[in-house]
């Protein structure tokens, strides 16, 4: 018998344990503390970045779940398109780590707009200020509430209710220690999707511009290569794990650089305490950025200082040869951390 279990124990690989002392919600005052304490000073960059223009990048989702284990953390940067990525991996807890504090205003707007929503359509409708048609049910395609919600012009009154319910809900429910700043962040976050409506693109030099740029309604229509919608708003019950998850308070907006001193390594003395492993790290592009201010190699530094294993996985955007129109011009590349930061005095990314 002895033998048996340990020819069976050669044959079976055990999965690692992933995140056994993640809570399954943090409190309200424990989220905070989190923002507050792994937070850097805030930063800047060339863009508001409201929106990504990564129309592509449901196209890897099927590999990145084959590749990764869901119950791990996951950490990324920017913005709604981290939404996909946590309702496709399932992680125990996730942080979004950006050098700017607008993204993390940014982060506490669609946490109130997921929190107040009672499913995909009221979303759409709460975050573009318009009224929600009657026509739209549980079963309508994300292109048919956008569809249906473009073709309603934007309220003011209604506006101005949602930014009071959204800052009620922050301040009053939450009791989260927002200041000044981070409220008139909120409301000019929230004023720019008011405005512009669902054809509200990525501007890579601020707010205006980006006119070759996927809109919002086309971000969130898209499909993989075999014509299969994996975003967020694809279904009411993809809506309702991440609308979930942001509830239990388990997305945690921090402001940091990437190369900086604390945030990224913060976050890793968070999880090894709870005997948790990154299961991904989202990049985008912003090595490009890293490399061009000589900083990478602090980078890969506090990367190789998180806990991770062999199923840890970067998903960077990397520049192709192909068409650059309507946020093309760019794929997802998955690779594993644990292999590229082994050895981070050597030459910058493989």
């Amino acid at each position: 018998m002895l033998l048996l279990t340990v020819v069976l124990s050669a044959l079976v690989r055990v999965p690692t344990l992933m995140a056994a002392d993640v809570p399954a919600r943090l409190t309200d005052q424990e989220f905070w503390k989190l923002v507050t304490d792994l937070s850097e000073p805030n930063g800047s960059f060339r863009s508001d970045n409201l929106l990504s223009n990564e129309v592509w990048f449901q196209r890897s989702l099927p590999q990145l779940a084959r590749m990764t284990r869901p119950g791990g953390a996951y950490i990324g940067v920017g913005p709604e398109q981290n939404f996909t990525y946590v309702v496709a991996l399932k992680p125990a807890i996730a942080f979004i780590v950006d050098v700017r504090r607008g993204n993390l205003d940014l982060q506490l707007m669609y946490k109130a707009l997921f929190e107040l929503s009672t499913d995909r359509a009221d979303f759409v409708s709460r975050l573009f200020s318009r009224r929600r048609p009657a026509t739209l049910t549980a079963a309508s395609t994300p292109t048919q509430i956008f569809n249906a919600i473009s073709a309603v012009s934007p309220t003011e009154d209604l506006y101005v209710a949602n930014l009071a319910n959204i800052r009620n809900l922050l301040m009053t429910t939450h009791r989260f220690g927002l200041s000044a700043d981070d409220l008139g962040g909120i409301e000019y976050v929230y004023r720019a999707f008011y405005t512009m409506g669902p054809e509200i693109r990525y501007a890579p030099f601020g707010i205006s511009g980006g006119t070759i740029q996927p809109t919002y309604a086309e971000l969130m229509t898209a499909m993989d290569d075999m014509g299969i919608e994996r975003g967020f708003l694809s279904s009411d019950a993809t809506f309702s794990l991440i609308r979930d998850f942001e509830r239990r308070n388990l997305l945690v907006p921090i402001v940091g650089n990437f190369s900086g001193t604390k945030a990224i390594r913060a976050v890793g003395r968070y999880l090894k305490d709870r005997n948790a492993s990154v299961s991904a790290f989202y990049l985008s592009n912003v090595e490009e950025y890293l490399l061009q201010d000589g900083t990478w190699n602090a980078f890969c530094a506090n990367v190789a200082a998180l806990p991770l294993d062999e199923t840890s996985t970067f998903i960077r955007s990397v520049r192709t040869n192909g068409p650059s129109g309507l946020g093309e011009g760019f794929t997802s590349e998955l690779r594993p951390i644990a292999a590229e930061v082994r050895n981070c005095s050597s030459s910058p990314r493989p």
